[in-house]
């Protein structure tokens, strides 16, 4: 057994796994759509049910929206998950085909809970799909595995470790050598605003240190202790110290401004000045630029978030100098689309 980034493995790890460990792997949400309903789904009200695309944060009204995010993270790979992907069949296929097309050596992932026949385990192969991961949730998703493996599909399963559920892991873990999956990946079960309730109501606790329930890892050590074949467990804390922090560093490297700074979890640290008047965004900056011989590519207007952006010191000498004009603040946010902010700190 060996352990790398706070995961446990067997063997060797699946290709998806070790781009996503690169922060390589781009999140192609297909839909919220699912015809499961598994009390431990993590999916955000946002996505759950809902059926729109998400290439990571960004909402996906056209396949150039994909293109730009892939671009912006310098991805090497997809995922596609959903919701379930195969639900929107059409969909999933006609990305897969334009990712492969357009980009070389692009490793594409794709998640199902449900069985597929060989004419759509056909099409996917025929569309560039490298890799298919199983939820399984019926008899009928060992024949599909055995399927898109006879159809040259890279193909495994993925499924949470249930805390106190080792032999039902066992079991099918099993079924799974049987059956010649390249691969076993188990996840760390974890809370979340959607299935917390759930969780609770079977008798589930949060561990002290995050989200992740308690017991899931002991039983994940358990299982690859006892079975020895490729098998992953892919640990809550790795997904956010490991795998979010290389795809925000990826982000960041390739989308920062001049007068933002990457930190070291990948996040972009700058100024903002935010006026208190009815003076405008472009009227305060070219008043900024002449008074105070500011360079122009160091402050430029955000009219999303009515401020401008600059450095952490020039606001910093701004809110001194323009006080009662002006409120200043040192901002951190994602590099994502949604540029969500993690730090609001008054100047």
């Amino acid at each position: 057994m060996q352990k790398r980034n706070y995961n446990l493995h067997n063997g060797e790890l699946a290709e998806g796994c070790r781009l996503c460990m690169e922060g390589a792997k781009l999140v192609l949400f297909i839909s919220g759509v699912c015809n499961r309903t598994c009390y431990y789904c993590p999916l955000s009200e946002k996505r759950k049910g809902v059926d729109n695309s998400w290439a990571n944060e960004r909402p996906v009204s056209s396949i150039e929206d994909i293109f730009l995010e892939a671009e912006q993270m310098k991805a090497l790979g997809a995922g596609i998950t959903g919701g379930d992907p195969d639900l929107r069949m059409d969909k999933t296929l006609r990305y897969i085909r334009a990712l492969k097309e357009a980009y070389d050596d692009f490793h594409i992932h794709m998640y199902t809970s449900n069985a597929l026949d060989a004419n759509t385990l056909r099409k996917l192969r025929e569309s560039g799909l490298d890799e298919m991961r199983y939820h399984i949730l019926s008899p009928a998703a060992w024949k599909s595995l055995r399927l898109s493996k006879k159809l040259g599909i890279p193909s495994g399963i993925e499924i949470p470790a249930v805390p106190e559920e080792e032999e039902t892991l066992l079991g099918i873990i099993d079924k799974a050598m049987a059956a010649k999956a390249d691969f076993v990946n188990l996840n760390e079960l974890e809370f979340s605003d959607t299935n917390s309730t759930e969780l609770l109501k079977r008798g589930f606790e949060v561990k002290d240190d995050g989200f992740a329930a308690s017991g899931s890892y002991e039983t994940a050590l358990a299982v690859l202790e006892k079975r020895n074949m490729n098998i992953h467990f892919c640990t809550s804390r790795y997904k956010d110290a490991v795998q979010l922090k290389r795809r925000l560093l990826r982000i960041a490297k390739n989308t920062a401004k001049e007068y933002e700074e990457i930190t070291e979890d990948g996040l972009l640290l700058k100024g903002v000045v935010m006026p208190t008047g009815q003076l405008g965004l472009r009227i305060l900056r070219k008043k900024i630029i002449k008074r105070y011989s500011v360079p122009p590519e160091l402050i430029q207007v955000d009219a999303a978030k009515n401020r401008l952006e600059t450095t952490r010191e020039i606001a910093s000498f701004l809110s001194d100098e323009l006080h009662g004009e002006t409120k200043c603040y040192l901002i951190e946010e994602y590099p994502t689309y949604d540029r969500l902010e993690t730090e609001v700190i008054p100047l």
